[in-house]
């Protein structure tokens, strides 16, 4: 099954985010309270589990939110997903905006491990309908 390990916010951009209990949604804005929320294309990011243990085998201390990611998942390959599909997750709908994305600045990750997974593994969506979210919600691809 594949489920929510991690929900995670920051107030700026460009920095590490704080794992929460549960995040509200807004359609058409993101994360209430996170810095990346606003009417664009990446409202929230998703990271797999698997992609941060990837980077712990390179000797990094890293766990959910390290990378910026909002939503820490398990048990879904994310970079499989094609751009339009919908993921119902806790009372939320999200629908896939990007795959990946071009690093213009090399963050602290990329300088402690001369590589950082978010640019080639993470997804972005956009919210449809807004809701709860918490750690431990199921995903289920629709």
């Amino acid at each position: 099954m594949a489920q929510v390990l991690a929900v995670c916010i920051s107030e700026n951009k460009g920095e590490r985010k704080k794992p929460v209990e549960s995040v509200e949604m807004r359609e058409n804005h993101g994360i209430v309270g996170d810095a990346h929320a606003g009417d664009w294309h990446r409202q929230v990011s998703l990271l797999a589990q698997e992609s941060i243990d990837k980077m712990r085998v390179l000797g990094l201390d890293v766990t959910a939110g390290d990378f910026a990611e909002n939503i820490t998942t398990s048990g879904i390959d994310l970079v499989k997903l094609l751009i339009g599909t919908r993921l119902q997750i806790g009372e939320t709908l999200l629908e896939v905006t990007q795959i990946g994305k071009e690093c213009h600045t090399r963050c602290a990750i990329f300088y402690q491990a001369g590589d950082c997974v978010m640019p080639k593994e993470g997804i972005f969506t956009k919210v449809i309908t807004g809701g709860m979210v918490r750690r431990e919600d199921e995903i289920v691809i629709s």
